[in-house]
């Protein structure tokens, strides 16, 4: 009897050990969350009643909501309500506006861009205007971030702005009624250079109608005659929408072939998207322009293209972001955009540089961000862990210090604007360089512009150091003696880099005089990385050598 009792207890620990071996994993997880649940409301409730100062407690939950995902990646974020307009921008590449840009120049809030055939633009509204009110609201740097809100809203309403313009400081007031504004993703799409049968677009996010665009702008295009060669530009953009991509792809992968594949933490989670369709030009030579600054869908497209070895990748080495998110609605208007799954590339590889994993207590398990080496459909070598290596690596142009400075400082905008307000009638073509140095020359005195050279700012905090001790007096003449011949060189800065200077003059003009086609096509002329794409695109041989065809 004492037997038999003591075999149905050691039967019964025998199932409990089993199944709550069996279920520990998912028991314990639950647990734990449940557990800090508590706790994290208990920690809320108290400080937020019993702290010696009042506590806003939205604003307390939020911060913690912040600490919370700032334990794992950039990406996963709180969306709250009043940032929802901005992802919704992002997702439908539309809002209700009037159809302007503004920037920070100097002191001032100034309209940047102004969008062809919206109500800003048909009522008078130009570039350099400096914005000072909307709706009655005063409008400087430190409240720039609120005046979206305001100039933004419901189609059909009607907003107030007052501008001041040029030197004479006109004051201005446009009654301007709000539209639903469809922002492009393909920014310029032509035949460049003119006559050429080169077809460079420039694209400058993923956003849901990019595909759409950029289909029925190489439709037209094809129309109006032969293309021979495609330069797709992806310099400086963040990417948007996955599915958007795999779009742009179609465009010039065979039908069915692998675009990306994407991985989540349950291994039965992969998705693969492939071409469904014909490509429009899947036999014209391509290459895509990247830098550090193209990340998300901008390499994925960069990543497909390379290991299927259907065009060249001109430029520097992107950005490096391997990860794909989630937008998630949540109560309140508000949304929870977190990191779902990594991508692939067709070649297998994941291009993600940074390891977010690495060295977080909140990540329980190591990430897989290793360097490791692929080969595409021709059998060249690619590697993963580190973002889209060009094909032919050509870095972007170093500008002077003193072109740098005045780009900062706003300086080739203001004089564009002043210069265009007095010569408005000018044909941009006859514009003489020469004399557009001066009168530049001339604006920097009015204005009464001074560059420092970075080693000179550095020379006097070393002065300041050692001014205080006697027994380096010497050394502080030594420093001054110094200081004197940075001055010099600064006197000579603008004769030494007198064609980026006019360089930078003339593209600021041409966005006034030709518009924003005008811009690029002016920026093209002094593009290094745009004219490499272009000339090995014409050489049969290299291309084809680049792409392992022979």
């Amino acid at each position: 009897m004492i037997k038999n009792n003591i075999k149905k207890l050691l039967a019964a620990g025998l199932v409990v050990f089993v199944f709550s071996g069996f279920f520990s994993g998912k028991d314990d997880v639950y647990f734990q969350i449940n557990k800090n649940i508590d706790l994290f409301g208990k920690i809320y409730k108290e400080v937020t009643f019993n702290y010696v100062d009042k506590i806003d407690p939205k604003e307390f939950m939020r911060a913690g909501i912040r600490g919370m995902l700032g334990s794992l990646d950039p990406y996963t974020i709180f969306i709250d309500a009043n940032q929802k307009e901005d992802f919704d921008l992002i997702t439908n590449g539309k809002y209700g506006g009037v159809g302007i840009s503004i920037g920070v120049r100097g002191n001032k809030v100034t309209v940047v861009d102004v969008l062809d055939g919206y109500s800003a633009q048909k009522q008078g509204v130009r570039v350099g205007d400096d914005l000072i009110e909307a709706d009655g609201q005063k409008i400087t740097p430190e409240n720039v971030d609120e005046i979206s809100s305001l100039v933004k809203g419901k189609p059909g309403t009607i907003v107030n702005i007052k501008v001041l313009r040029d030197e004479d400081k006109d004051t201005l007031s446009f009654n301007l009624v709000r539209e639903e504004i469809i922002v492009r993703s393909l920014t310029y799409a032509g035949f460049y250079p003119p006559n050429s049968n080169n077809v460079y677009l420039r694209l400058t996010n993923f956003s849901r109608a990019a595909g759409d665009e950029m289909l029925q702008a190489l439709k037209k295009l094809k129309s109006e005659k032969e293309i021979k060669s495609i330069i797709l530009d992806l310099r400086g953009n963040p990417g948007g929408l996955l599915d958007v991509a795999v779009d742009i792809c179609e465009n010039f992968l065979p039908k069915n072939s692998l675009v990306v594949s994407t991985r989540g933490r349950d291994p039965e989670s992969t998705k693969s998207y492939f071409s469904t369709q014909e490509p429009l030009l899947g036999g014209t030579r391509l290459a895509i322009l990247i830098n550090g600054n193209s990340a998300s869908a901008s390499e994925i497209v960069s990543g497909a293209i390379q290991d299927h070895d259907r065009g060249i990748i001109v430029g520097t080495k992107s950005f490096g972001k391997g990860l794909v998110q989630t937008i998630t609605p949540l109560d309140y208007n508000t949304s929870l955009k977190i990191t779902t799954a990594k991508y692939y590339t067709p070649s297998g590889r994941c291009i993600q540089k940074i390891d977010y994993a690495a060295n977080n207590k909140a990540i329980s398990e190591e990430d897989s961000v290793v360097k490791t080496s692929f080969l595409t459909d021709h059998k060249r070598v690619v590697y993963s862990a580190g973002g889209i290596t060009p094909d032919s690596v050509v870095k972007e142009a170093k500008e002077g210090e003193i072109v740098r400075d005045l780009l900062a400082k706003g300086m080739f905008f203001q004089f564009a604007d002043l210069y265009y307000y007095h010569n408005s009638n000018a044909k941009f073509e006859s514009l003489n360089d020469e004399k557009l140095f001066e009168d530049f020359k001339n604006y920097l005195t009015d204005e009464k512009y001074k560059f420092r050279p970075v080693a000179e700012e550095q020379v006097d905090q070393l002065m300041t150091e050692v001014g205080t001790k006697s027994s380096e007096k010497d050394i502080v003449g030594n420093l001054e003696r110094i200081k004197s011949e940075f001055k010099k060189l600064a006197g000579n800065e603008l004769k030494a880099y007198k064609n980026e200077i006019v360089r930078e003059i003339k593209i600021e003009l041409a966005s006034r005089y030709l518009g924003n086609g005008g811009k690029v096509q002016q920026e093209l002329k002094h593009d290094n990385q745009f004219q490499t794409a272009l000339k090995l695109l014409s050489d049969t041989s290299e291309y084809n050598k680049i792409l392992n065809l022979n």
